[in-house]
């Protein structure tokens, strides 16, 4: 039985990885693992790290702000906004404590803004469809 290929896709850039023989990634079910010849399987990563080993034995540890993760034919995709990788735990650790963590934070100022303005469009909309015609 052959490795999984893994593709990486971001907005900004994909990769492909090939002879991937374990990942281990969590979705909202808990821990999960996937090896060759697995069954097709879909989910949503949650925030954080995952990790995946080559056939040389070396781990590789993903960090990701969400993600769809799909497996079929022993080719493993995952879709994402923004993606880091490293084989060391530590630095992209860090990583996601820091860069990672202030692009969240970011985007969901960002998300709170647009709910508020959404919020007193309607309020406005609505004042409007109350006044005598």
């Amino acid at each position: 039985m052959s490795g999984i290929t893994l593709h990486l896709n971001s907005a900004v850039r994909s990769e492909r990885i090939d002879d991937v023989v374990s990942f281990v990634g969590t979705d909202a079910s808990g821990s999960f693992g996937i090896r060759p010849g697995r069954t097709t399987f879909m989910t949503v990563l949650d925030y954080g790290l995952s990790r995946f080993r080559t056939g040389t034995g070396e781990w590789f540890y993903l960090a990701c702000p969400g993600a769809v993760l799909a497996f079929a034919g022993n080719a493993l995709t995952i879709s994402t906004r923004r993606y880091l990788y490293d084989t060391d735990y530590r630095r992209i650790s860090d990583l996601l404590g820091g860069q990672l963590a202030e692009e969240e934070a970011a985007l969901q100022s960002i998300k709170d803004n647009l709910e508020k303005l959404e919020q007193e469009l309607f309020r406005r909309l609505r004042s409007l469809d109350r006044r005598p015609q």
